[in-house]
């Protein structure tokens, strides 16, 4: 199966001399390249939140393999949905699933169902397929995308993930993909963003999961997150650094309506 891109000339460039030349500013970060276990980058259109997931993805040292955890934002398919096999087009080519990773995954956690239906149509994943590609050649990737709200499964996904990690010789890096809140002031984004950001930077995925439904935080993509983080403290991850925030208010001036964003590393 090859999965055509959803948001291509939307969310980034279709072009691929255009879409190269955007990552290459959005990742031009000269700081060192540290190692890390995961990430956490937000998944807007790269003029609003490129910024962050380049700053993130030009920090670390990015391997050629990686499980790429992220919401559905659409109502079809299932709610915890994998696919195994195929590869996604992008304008850079084709970016092969890992499918022997994917499969191993697949077999650790029973609740995920293959189905490209839920894949199809969402952008959380494909946005950042571009930037792996640009920053590590030959990338291979299993895409999971997550609309259960329930804690238990979320838990079981990122021990599963941590399992089949630990059993691979070669490094896997786990990508969630989440925006922050949405939709409220500049002001209330920040405040409710700070929220969820310091239990992600606790390493508190129980604390993510309570603090976002207690408090009303549209983090689209929590229960990635939450799923990733799980895997991520099994991996052995000890730290947490906040790489970049922003909202889309310092993009377009409006401080009336934002979406937050932020990029987060663990190590």
């Amino acid at each position: 199966m090859i999965r055509s891109p959803a948001v291509a000339g939307r969310f980034y460039p279709s072009d691929p001399r255009e879409l190269a030349a955007q990552i290459d500013i959005y990742a031009s970060s000269k700081t060192l390249k540290t190692s890390a276990l995961g990430c956490l980058v937000p998944h807007a259109g790269y003029m609003y939140s490129g910024h962050v997931a380049g700053e993130v993805f030009a920090s670390i040292q990015i391997p050629g393999r990686g499980v790429l955890i992220g919401p559905r934002h659409f109502p079809r398919g299932q709610p915890m949905a994998i696919l195994t096999e195929g590869s996604w087009k992008t304008p850079f080519g084709d970016a092969p699933i890992d499918s022997t990773l994917a499969s191993r995954l697949a077999q650790a956690a029973p609740q995920l169902r293959s189905d490209p239906v839920a894949h199809e149509r969402e952008h959380a994943l494909e946005v950042q397929i571009p930037f792996l590609q640009r920053l590590a050649p030959h990338f291979r990737f299993v895409p999971i995308v997550l609309a259960t709200d329930r804690y238990q499964p979320l838990e079981d996904l990122g021990r599963a993930v941590a399992e089949v990690i630990s059993a691979e010789h070669e490094s896997v890096i786990i990508v969630a993909s989440s925006d922050m809140n949405h939709y409220e002031s500049d002001i209330v984004t920040r405040e409710k963003d700070r929220k969820a950001i310091d239990r992600i930077l606790a390493l508190d995925p129980r604390g993510l999961y309570d603090v976002v439904r207690n408090q009303n935080i549209s983090m689209c993509g929590y229960a990635a997150t939450v799923s990733a983080l799980v895997g991520l403290i099994h991996l052995g991850a000890k730290d947490a650094k906040l790489v970049r925030y922003a909202t889309s208010g310092d993009v377009n001036e409006d401080r009336s309506e934002v979406v937050g964003y932020a990029g987060i590393t663990f190590a």
